[in-house]
């Protein structure tokens, strides 16, 4: 264990004091970190394929699923993750989790980098994480690959109570809060420097996340994170208010309306938004007193009868349409059902409530062009012909049931 932290600084703390203990098959042990060796830090092929950074992410999707309301702690569906990263980018610069799980928003940050020809040393990560056993398996997850783990924090208290990255501006923040956490600790923070655009009630850390999010941002960051859906139109405890202040300082950039049975700790229905700091961003247009709704209710299939993911058709079929409205190639169009650019004066005339289908509408349905006398005509013909096929049926199985000895 020493050696193995000696090569892995960030693992020391980390792995179990009895992982070498002398009651371990030496040989087994031996196979098991020749295989590991192998795939982690072996040829160029094994690693750029992160085999066992994929094989950790599966048991750790499994665990999630079995653990149930206690996995989705630490565990964010990978196709969410995916999405959120796809949406903002992070070519460039220091992204930032304050509630990290076990990392997944940082590796597929680093996988975005490298699948677009980027440099990995032009991408920093802090994170912060309060649940010993998840912050664990971060840096595990993030050793594995070969990714520094150095500002990934931990202490007990939280991001709330005790921020670890008190100074950072941020110029990526993804992220996926725990919903409508009511044991927060907002008593003790009345005063807090954060809340810029009103005090977030004590029952529901929601929008003390979202003010969380926007006071660790850069002049030009951007952030893309998760919510139950009652964000977008609550008003209980000021909520409404909050919201109200914050797309009046035209920080919303898009609101994602999300598929159900996504997660594994809930059936909550959930959203994402995408808050930026700047939207006169040289790099994009101007969007200043816009919002982008897209309602991605239909997307996504069913992989088991409790879980939906999003293919990756889906995640680049939602990308493209926020990254053509942003400007960045493609020509944008609204479409009725799926996505509409609004102004802000639309979204004050609706009480500044943010839910997608308000604003996207919902899809044409062709007229049918058959009058309904004929087509009643023409159904009840269709269904007294069944009707008598269905009398034949039942003639011909009590005829045979009849002649090996049983009557009906």
């Amino acid at each position: 264990m020493d050696a193995i932290e000696k090569d892995n600084p960030s693992l020391k703390g980390v792995l179990p004091k009895d992982y070498a203990r002398p009651a371990l098959d030496k040989q087994r042990l031996g196979e098991l970190i020749d295989l590991i060796g192998s795939i982690a830090l072996g040829d160029n092929e094994s690693r750029s394929k992160d085999i066992l950074g994929r094989v950790y992410e599966y048991f750790l999707g499994q665990f999630a699923d079995a653990e149930g309301k206690k996995g989705g702690q630490f565990y964010t569906p990978r196709c969410i993750v995916k999405l959120l990263v796809q949406m903002i980018e992070p070519y460039k610069g220091r992204v930032f989790d304050p509630c990290c799980g076990s990392g997944g928003m940082f590796v597929q940050s680093e996988k975005f980098v490298q699948s677009h020809s980027g440099r990995l040393n032009d991408i920093s990560i802090f994170g912060q994480e309060s649940n010993p056993t998840t912050w664990k398996l971060c840096k595990m997850n993030l050793a594995i690959r070969g990714i520094d783990s150095s500002f990934i924090k931990w202490n007990n208290e939280g991001s709330f109570l005790n921020d670890e990255h008190r100074d950072l501006k941020a110029d990526f923040i993804i992220a996926n809060p725990p919903f409508n956490d009511s044991d927060w600790k907002g008593e003790q923070l009345k005063e807090d420097i954060r809340w810029k655009y009103r005090v977030p009630p004590t029952g529901n850390a929601n929008f003390a996340w979202v003010q969380h999010f926007i006071h660790h941002l850069a002049p030009h960051g951007m952030a893309g994170f998760v919510l139950a859906n009652g964000s977008l139109s609550s008003n209980n405890g000021g909520e409404g208010e909050i919201r109200k202040n914050i797309i009046e300082a035209d920080l919303v950039d898009c609101i994602i309306a999300m598929p159900s049975q996504l997660f594994y700790n809930t059936q909550i229905p959930a959203c994402l938004w995408f808050i930026s700091k700047d939207k006169k961003n040289h790099k994009f247009r101007n969007r200043e007193g816009e919002v982008l709704f897209i309602d991605a209710r239909k997307l996504g299939s069913m992989i088991d009868r409790r879980h939906r993911d999003l293919t990756d058709e889906d995640v680049k079929k939602i990308s493209s349409i926020y990254h053509a409205w942003r400007g960045e190639g493609g020509k944008y169009e609204d479409v009725i059902g799926l996505c509409k650019s609004v102004k802000l004066d639309e979204i004050r005339k609706h009480g500044h409530v943010l839910t997608a289908g308000r604003y996207v509408g919902s899809e044409e349905v062709e007229e049918d062009p058959e009058v309904f006398n004929e087509k009643m005509k023409r159904l009840t013909i269709e269904l007294a012909e069944q009707f008598k096929e269905s009398d034949k049926l039942e003639k011909e199985i009590k005829e045979n049931l009849a002649g090996i000895g049983w009557r009906i």
